[in-house]
């Protein structure tokens, strides 16, 4: 795109966010652009507190789907689009509702608690959702003697049971960013670059937690990398977030951990279905438009609430 092309779309889309009244809220694995021109960049849990609280009549959600979802659940009486309605997730396609449903019924003692990368339907079976930011609070809110099922995420779940020392029953889903993450070019990364400190994703393989320095949320390792006193890092997460921590890390290096191919380039392929020129469109025409039906949106309202009221004592709210 060139440059002349890029401002004319960035002062289109300027001008249709005034007269829609609308925000644009957009996470880390987006393209650098729409970072750029994003009201708000953040992580999962970031960006569902400001679609709680947010007060314009129009949210669009640069993401992707179960994002724009979880916007629509706590704004009902606003209109919530996002770019690209295929923008969709690996978490979420490998977990079918009814299959699920079906395993789920047979643990019926169990709490179950699921990842926010997951489809309404999930979520509406669920007594809590979670973010890779405040799970561990989350697990750790849960009476001793509850038994745990953890959803969809396998590498998450089995990343909390260690570090909560509780027992779970976990999904074997998995995202496909982080797990083709390569244990055998990260030790040959870190033998080049051993001054470097590795940050990680916990929805990547144990083989790849092992070796880090640091595992946490994307805002987490954005936090950790700016203060930090070291000036280099491997990173293992989705390839934008660099975009994002060279912002607010300015100086410092940031190295993409290679895939199982040798290639540093992981980006997820739903994230990448949004660009500057859907951005406009979707502000512009208000489409496609996120509806949920409202027995379905209050039944996956209830695991949203338990987990803000676990991590900030109460539930926001937008006014709706």
């Amino acid at each position: 795109m060139t440059t002349a092309i890029r401002d004319d779309l960035e002062l289109e889309i300027e001008d249709l966010r005034k007269e829609k009244n609308a925000i644009v809220l957009a996470h880390y694995y987006q393209h650098a652009d729409i970072q750029d021109i994003a009201d708000f960049v953040g992580d999962s849990l970031a960006l569902s507190r400001k679609a709680a609280t947010c007060e314009q009549d129009v949210i669009v959600f640069c993401g992707v789907r179960f994002m724009a979802e979880t916007a629509k659940i706590l704004n009902p009486s606003r209109t919530v689009v996002l770019p690209d309605y295929e923008a969709s997730c690996s978490l979420v396609d490998g977990c079918p509702p009814a299959v699920f449903q079906a395993w789920r019924e047979k643990h019926p003692d169990h709490v179950v608690v699921t990842y926010i990368n997951s489809s309404l339907e999930l979520k509406s079976m669920s007594d809590y959702c979670c973010t890779s930011s405040n799970a561990v609070q989350i697990i750790e809110a849960i009476p001793a003697d509850k038994k745990i099922i953890f959803a969809p995420d396998k590498n998450l779940g089995a990343y909390l049971a260690k570090v909560t020392g509780r027992e779970m029953l976990l999904w074997q889903g998995s995202c496909m960013v982080h797990e083709i993450f390569s244990e055998k070019h990260l030790v040959q990364l870190k033998e080049q670059h051993q001054d470097a400190l590795v940050l990680a994703h916990p929805e990547c393989e144990e083989t790849i937690l092992a070796l880090a320095d640091f595992v946490g949320s994307t805002a987490g390792i954005l936090k950790f990398a700016r203060e930090s006193e070291h000036t280099k890092f491997l990173i293992g997460t989705e390839a934008r977030m660099i975009h994002a921590m060279e912002k607010e890390a300015p100086g410092k290096e940031f190295i993409p951990i290679p895939t199982s191919t040798g290639c540093a380039c992981n980006e997820c392929p739903h994230m990448m279905r949004n660009n500057m020129e859907k951005l406009r469109d979707c502000l512009r025409d208000l489409t496609p438009a996120i509806e949920i039906e409202e027995s379905l949106r209050l039944r996956a309202l209830l695991p949203i609430e338990a987990m803000f009221k676990v991590c900030d004592g109460d539930v926001p709210t937008s006014g709706d």
